[in-house]
């Protein structure tokens, strides 16, 4: 069949939503490593029409003492290891069982040469037993049990107790040497998937088990996943068993034993305790349950008489079910040793939850092969073929790939990004803001919602206006902060970080999700629907008067810090009159469609003004040179607007996110680190980012740290470098000089200033 594809040593390890079924194939054994290229596993995510789940089942162990022992497995452990791969795990073996699967371990143990014998809980009448058994002399001891398991570092022999008369009244025991013993208990279906897909299972009391109930998705079950245990595999001398009976310890005696095994104690000793059904529970070897996480059947029952009842309770006060295994041995047993404390059936008691993964899954399956430059989601702005083509060199910011700087012929960085500087300053430079994040906002409560997210008010805002904003996060630090316009009365557009636009986004819906539902409120992610394009300098508004001829340009008209709707070669556009380089500037939102034909119509307006694109390197230094902060790099999540110089922002008459935490004692109190600027004494060493910052030089012992640099740059405008830094009471301390650690072990002397080393007055920004 052609369209067939197999995919074997292939799991399905996670059934979700829709049909989504997850698979990790392995492909080290079974494929040349030229073929695979390299990769060891492969992440399959196949979205199917229908699903048929004939995930078989597990053979289930049974508690008794001391079952943890070395040299006990399951019996079909044992007969993988001889068929597959011809290993005896030993040569004195016992077999204890309660169905017929057994048996074929038996025989397999027995072909190759070991002594085998059988223990098995039913009456010989309720058994299948092949006749190869009987051909063999391989004994059966009917009725009977291991109570527990003798030796030290290894099995060496196990206690068998006949049926038929309760714990400690005229018991019948021996003791059978041996170094391996083989468990059966019957079968558990692996329900794993269908619980992921959202399906409940049901307990079916004939088979002692728990199987798929009604279908949740478009899926069927088959076989042993569906509790149909009579395909029966074939034994020696082509023999075959009977059907398997599943239940585990389900025999019927005088003292029921249904899911492990009593301790036989040592004399007459009075019960431990009592269950909810009557029976005593006597003190012995531990009986495991859980064999990886070592929960035993008495934490169980210590967990109910703790108080506990429902069985995810239980899972978590014992850890039943944790880890790699995931409840495939031991928790079936578990809710079974509940039902009995509790005195109920297990229908009532249910099932733990089986989450992803169904088997563990390695982080390397998940993230896939290392791609270099792949590796990582790649966001690309719809000016990024411009950019390419005209020589830009990029970095990443937040996914994104943003031109960091324009380099023409074999100019260096620094070179680039001084001439870039320079004609923002004197001229006029073009930047692609397209990045930051946008978020629409609107509903009746939309000027409440962002009066709760923000310091400052909203409430005053007109429509045609702009307004940074500054959020907190509960501990009064600094998360975000941008420009916000108010479109209309229940309608605002604000902008984040470019890194920060997705954390913003997820922020606000926790609030208005979780703690304010109330609130008429709705966001719109947008960053991906705009373009943005900064003309910032000196002749800005000439160029842009060049191109969009239905605004009013004029500083009267078109005020600082408010926006126009317009239109640049019949596109609609909306101009923002905002600065981050502290000139004269505008920011230009177009349809992303339509983005790179209106920059190309910017930048051919701007030819006689000799405009120049700028990337994020220049941006950086105009910014710094008016002492703007960056949020994530002169901020490092510890910072508040008090520590920034931003106490204005902190509107007194509202309450607000984080506004409780800045009164706290360590927020409020002295010796905080604070926003101040620093320059080199000497004119001419540009201060690494990150350097310790020193009251002075290290000596032999320990100096106190006072701060650290955030920011710093070789100023082409000012011509000398310039730094932004955190310093322990930094504004009380202006004009003082401190002691920076450079990273060849040399010290450098500063003096810490204003953070504002250009037009301190902003008037560049209102220039007429």
């Amino acid at each position: 069949m052609p369209e067939f594809q197999f995919l074997p040593r292939a799991t399905a390890f996670g059934y979700q939503d829709h049909n989504l079924v997850t698979v990790c194939e392995r492909l080290t054994d079974h494929l040349p490593l030229q073929q695979r290229n390299g990769v060891r596993e492969r992440l399959w995510k196949i979205r199917a029409a229908h699903v048929i789940l004939a995930t078989g089942a597990h053979e289930r162990p049974i508690a008794f003492g001391n079952n943890d022992l070395p040299g006990i497995l399951l019996a079909s452990a044992i007969s993988t290891y001889i068929g597959r791969f011809g290993v005896l795990p030993g040569r004195r073996a016992v077999v204890f069982t309660n169905n017929d699967s057994a048996y074929q371990t038996a025989l397999d143990l027995h072909r190759c040469g070991a002594q085998v014998t059988v223990v098995d809980a039913r009456a010989a009448k309720d058994a299948a037993v092949p006749t190869l058994l009987a051909e063999k002399g391989i004994p059966i001891l009917w009725q009977a049990v291991v109570s527990h398991a003798n030796g030290k570092r290894h099995i060496d022999s196990v206690a068998v107790r006949q049926l038929g008369n309760p714990v400690g009244h005229d018991i019948t025991t021996h003791t059978l040497p041996c170094d391996l013993l083989a468990v059966s208990g019957g079968r558990n279906p692996v329900v794993h998937l269908y619980a992921q897909s959202g399906g409940k299972p049901r307990w079916q009391e004939l088979d002692a088990c728990f199987v798929p109930n009604d279908q949740v998705a478009r899926q069927t079950t088959v076989g042993a996943c569906n509790g149909q245990f009579d395909l029966a595999g074939a034994l020696d001398s082509g023999v075959r068993a009977g059907r398997e009976a599943a239940a585990a310890l389900g025999w019927q005696s005088d003292h029921d034993i249904s899911w492990h095994t009593e301790p036989v104690p040592a004399g007459n000793i009075l019960p431990l305790w009592t269950t909810a059904t009557g029976r005593d529970i006597a003190r012995g070897p531990k009986q495991f349950v859980d064999l990886q996480n070592d929960v035993s059947v008495s934490d169980i029952y210590l967990a109910v008489r703790e108080g506990y009842r429902s069985i995810e309770h239980v899972k978590r006060y014992t850890a039943m079910g944790f880890g790699t295994d995931q409840g495939k041995l031991g928790n079936i047993n578990g809710m079974a040793v509940l039902a009995d404390a509790l005195g109920q059936s297990i229908s009532e008691t249910g099932t733990t939850t089986f989450r992803p993964n169904y088997t563990p899954v390695s982080f390397g399956a998940i993230a896939g092969r290392e791609l270099g430059e792949y590796f990582d989601p790649i966001r690309k702005s719809c000016l990024h073929q411009w950019h390419v083509a005209h020589g830009a060199v990029f970095e990443d910011v937040g996914n994104w790939k943003r031109a960091r700087y324009y380099p023409r012929d074999n100019e260096t960085m620094e070179a680039a990004v001084a001439r870039e500087c320079l004609a923002v300053r004197n001229s006029v430079g073009l930047l692609d803001y397209s990045t930051l994040g946008k978020i629409d906002v609107r509903g009746p409560d939309a000027a409440t919602f962002l009066n709760r997210i923000y310091t400052n008010s909203w409430t005053k805002l007109e429509p045609g206006r702009c307004r940074y904003g500054l959020m907190l996060d509960e501990n009064g630090m600094i998360l975000d902060d941008g420009v916000n316009l108010r479109l209309a009365d229940q309608h605002f557009l604000i902008s984040t970080t470019t890194s920060g636009a997705a954390k913003v986004m997820s922020w606000m819906e926790r609030w208005l999700q979780t703690e304010w539902p109330e609130l008429k409120v709705y966001l719109t992610s947008l960053t991906d629907q705009y373009a943005t394009a900064t003309v910032a300098g000196p002749h800005a508004r000439k160029v842009l008067q060049h191109v969009c001829h239905d605004i009013d340009f004029d500083n009267q008209a078109f005020p600082f810090m408010s926006f126009r709707h317009g239109s640049i070669d019949g596109v609609a556009v909306r101009i923002l009159r905002v600065s981050f380089s502290g000139e004269l500037s505008y920011e230009v939102y177009m349809p992303a469609n339509h983005g790179h034909h209106i920059w190309e119509m910017l930048m051919h307006a701007g030819e006689p003004f000799g405009i120049t694109p700028y990337g994020t390197e220049a941006m950086h230094v105009l910014r710094a040179e008016k002492g703007f902060i960056i949020v994530g790099q002169d901020t490092d999540g510890s910072a508040t607007p008090i520590d920034m110089g931003m106490s204005g922002m902190l509107a007194p008459s509202k309450d607000f996110l984080g506004k409780r935490s800045l009164s706290r004692s360590d927020t409020a109190g002295p010796d905080r680190k604070q926003f101040v600027g620093l320059r080199s004494q000497d004119g001419r060493t540009v201060l690494p980012e990150g350097a310790a910052i020193l009251n002075e030089p290290a000596a032999p012992a320990i100096v106190p740290l006072q701060g650290h640099v955030t920011s710093s740059y070789l100023s082409p405008t000012l011509k000398q470098p310039i730094a932004l830094a955190m310093i322990r009471n930094g504004l009380s301390r202006m004009q003082q000089e401190v002691t920076v650690a450079l990273p060849d072990g040399a010290f450098a002397q500063a003096q810490i200033c204003s953070p504002v080393f250009y037009d301190p007055q902003g008037a560049r920004q209102h220039v007429e």
